[in-house]
């Protein structure tokens, strides 16, 4: 598939130097990038689970967790 995507001036700039240092071509390293994106995205089934009752950014057991929500329907 062809695309078109707006890249900064800056990016293509490294794109250039980073082609020329691996002998591969832009578009391969943009094909390069995107696969490992998505491969970090998608994570694994137990990446996305662990730690699913965390708070932004605070860390909390998971069985206190359960037993503060289980709190509330008393």
């Amino acid at each position: 598939m062809r695309t078109i995507v707006d890249i900064p001036d800056s990016y293509v700039k490294r794109l250039d130097e980073l082609k020329r240092q691996r002998r591969i071509s832009r578009s391969e390293l943009v094909r390069e990038a995107v696969e490992l994106y998505l491969q970090s995205a998608a994570g694994s089934g137990e990446d996305i689970a662990i730690g699913v009752w965390a708070e932004a950014g605070e860390a909390e057991d998971g069985v206190v967790y359960q037993q503060r929500l289980r709190s509330e329907w008393n």
